[in-house]
């Protein structure tokens, strides 16, 4: 399976919120064995955000002091992941 599939596939089965971009992927790495490498990982969030796939992963939510990183499928997402 292909990074960009491992990251659709983690963020269709599983809530990803987390404070920074590297607790994200240990915490994707944790949930589908260890199979991706940082890099991988960035370049599959990349080229999912590019495709319209997810949503932004950093925010900072009303009220906040600092930014959160989150890993939210949109509707076309959701269909790519289905389809994995």
């Amino acid at each position: 399976m292909d990074a960009t599939c491992i990251v659709l596939a983690a963020a269709f089965r599983h809530v990803i919120n987390e404070a920074t971009v590297e607790a994200g992927y240990q915490r994707v790495a944790a949930l589908t064995g260890g199979t991706l490498d940082y890099d991988a990982f960035r370049d599959a969030v990349d080229a999912c955000l590019r495709e319209g796939l997810i949503r932004e992963p950093v925010r900072l939510p009303e009220g906040a002091l600092q930014c959160h990183w989150h890993l939210e499928l949109t509707p076309k997402g959701v269909a790519a992941a289905q389809g994995v």
